[in-house]
This record gives C-alpha cells, structure tokens and sequence, in this order.
C-alpha cells in the first residue's frame, strides 16, 4: 500500500512514516498544502492522510479540490481540530475519517486499513511485473518461474514497490532516495547503491526473469531480462 501523508508537523511525519515502514505501507511525506495538492492530484495513491492545518492551504480546501477534479482516493483527515463543526465540514466536503490529535498510532493504522478496504477497490495487496511479484502483506519478493521467494527490509520493499509500479521507466536517483530515505534525510548516493545491490543479489535468488538497470547520469529502471 502506498499513502500520501500531508503534514507540516515534521516530527510527527516522520514519526507517522516510520510506523507505516514497519507496517510495509510506503508514504510519501509532504509538508505544505500546495505540495499535498499536486501530489494529490498525481494519483497513484491508496490513501492520503490530510491534515488541516498546513502552510500555503488549507487541508479542506486540498479536500475540495482533489474531489471536484474527481480523485476518489480514501482520505483521513488528521488534525487537532477536532470539533463538531471542522469534522462536520471534513466529512461533507468528502473525507472518508476524522482522526484528530492527539492520537494512539495503533488506532491510526487500523483506520487506514478500514478506509482503503471500504473505498471502491481494494488495495493492492500484490504487484506484478516480469513473473516476479511482490507481496504486501509479508514483504516477500517471489519469482513464478521457480517457486523461490525472499523476505525484504523495508526500505528494500520501498524500493522494489517504487520500480515495480514504474516498470521500465527510469527512476532518477534523488527521486528514490527522496521517497524512501525523505526530504530531510543525510542519505547519499551511496546508501542507495548498497541498496540496489541488495535488491539484485535477492532478484537473483530468487531466479528472477528481471534485472535492475543503471542508466549512467539518469538513475535505475527494473527491465525485463533479454
């Protein structure tokens, strides 16, 4: 599962992002309204959990919009106001939940998995590509050819996710640090190289029919082998 998570509070984003790694949900953090907008309207997205309090715009107005352009992803609107009147306003304007702060983590993953299985289709549970497939609810990276599966790391899941729902497609090297390490994080180049060799030796292993590419001044793409 992929969520987009809208938060100024950067303490609590990471707090929030490390408790869905280990949950094997991949979020995407955002700190401003404009930002949660445009990746909003991106798509691709299982979730996205909004707060309404945000430099730039506000979360009820990110609500209205990402609905009136016809974005149906469940949302979870996470906020310390939580009066009658802001949660009124949520759900009218097309939130899915009101969860205000403060909050139990535990209770913030439960709802996520309640608002994603109710929405109009599922999440994806499994991502396919080139007879290998990855398993959310266990991090197991399998090969249909030979039978042979492997568990992953998280952030060695976030990665292989992130290729996986772009396969073939080039994925610059800032790209993938930024959504697996964040925005704020120290992680070089490097830290993503061991990475990638990680993932390669477990693609091997496994026996798979596909290769982690490096296109030299561009980044990786997952290929199918020739």
């Amino acid at each position: 599962m992929r969520v987009l998570l809208v938060e100024d509070e950067k303490s609590l984003s990471g707090a929030v992002c490390r408790l869905l790694g280990r949950e094997n949900i991949v979020a995407d953090a955002v700190y401003t309204g404009l930002e949660g907008l445009d990746y909003a309207l991106s798509g691709g997205y299982d979730a996205i959990i909004l707060d309404v309090m945000l430099p730039g715009m506000d979360g009820f107005t990110i609500l209205e919009r990402i609905r009136a352009e016809g974005v149906k992803t469940p949302v979870m609107m996470l906020t310390a106001r939580g009066d009658l009147q802001d949660r009124v306003r949520g759900l009218q304007g097309g939130a899915d939940y009101y969860l205000p702060k403060p909050f139990q983590m535990e209770e913030l993953v439960a709802c996520l998995r309640a608002i994603t299985r109710r929405g109009d289709g599922a999440p994806v549970m499994e991502l396919r590509y080139g007879g290998i497939s990855l398993s959310e609810k266990d991090a197991k990276l399998s090969c249909d050819a030979t039978g042979q599966s492997v568990k992953l790391g998280a952030k060695e899941y976030q990665l292989m996710e992130l290729f996986l729902r772009n396969p073939g497609q080039i994925l610059p090297k800032e790209t993938l640090i930024e959504r697996v390490w964040g925005y704020e994080s120290d992680a070089e180049y490097n830290n993503l190289e061991v990475y990638i060799s990680f993932l390669r030796k477990k693609l091997a292993f496994v026996g798979a029919n596909v290769k982690l590419k490096a296109t030299r001044g561009m980044g990786y793409s997952l290929e199918e082998a020739t």
